[in-house]
């Protein structure tokens, strides 16, 4: 009975601490891919987009700080869908002032420049997105038809057809739906 019962202790502590490994596992599988995302270490991003990044699919990752500007980003997408574009202005302009190394705030903020024909502008905001991503992550693959998109969007307001045109050609090939009609709008970004 003695030894049953030990049994029983070191099965039950066994079970016990693999519940613990499984959840701690479990959680660190969590924030790891959140890191992962932010970092490029996850799965894809895009789903049926051609794989072109949304933004609200990284609302959620980061620190608090890049969370904040985040929902500040997505904010500002929406003003644009409802037609208020010095609110999503300054709601892209805020994220920045939150967190400065946010490169999709920068990468609204490029997009909504193109969309004014403010080519000079646009090419700012999207070097520095750029100079922000990372070029051996997921998170940059799924931005780079936004990138090239973008700067052929701002070259060709800019009468820069010549290098426009490859861009935004290969835009439209790894995002067929979004980048189909030469321009990225509020909608296709969010």
């Amino acid at each position: 009975m003695v030894a049953e019962t030990s049994v029983n202790r070191a099965a039950l502590a066994s079970r016990s601490l693999a519940s613990v490994v499984l959840v701690v596992w479990g959680w660190v599988a969590l924030v790891g891919t959140g890191i992962g995302l932010l970092g490029g270490c996850a799965g894809p991003i895009g789903g049926p987009r051609g794989g072109a990044l949304r933004i609200s699919e990284l609302d959620h990752v980061g620190d608090g700080r890049h969370q904040a500007s985040m929902r500040l980003v997505v904010e500002g997408l929406d003003a644009e869908l409802a037609s208020t574009p010095q609110r999503a202005l300054s709601r892209y302009e805020q994220a920045i002032r939150i967190d400065p190394s946010n490169p999709f705030a920068y990468l609204v903020l490029a997009r909504y420049y193109a969309s004014l024909a403010d080519s000079e502008r646009a090419l700012q905001n999207l070097d520095r997105a750029q100079s922000l991503l990372d070029p051996s992550t997921t998170v940059y693959r799924s931005a780079e038809p936004h990138l090239l998109g973008l700067r052929g969007w701002a070259l060709a307001e800019a009468g820069r057809s010549t290098e426009a045109d490859p861009l935004l050609a290969e835009a439209r090939r790894l995002a067929p739906p979004v980048w189909g009609d030469g321009r990225l709008d509020a909608s296709e970004l969010r």
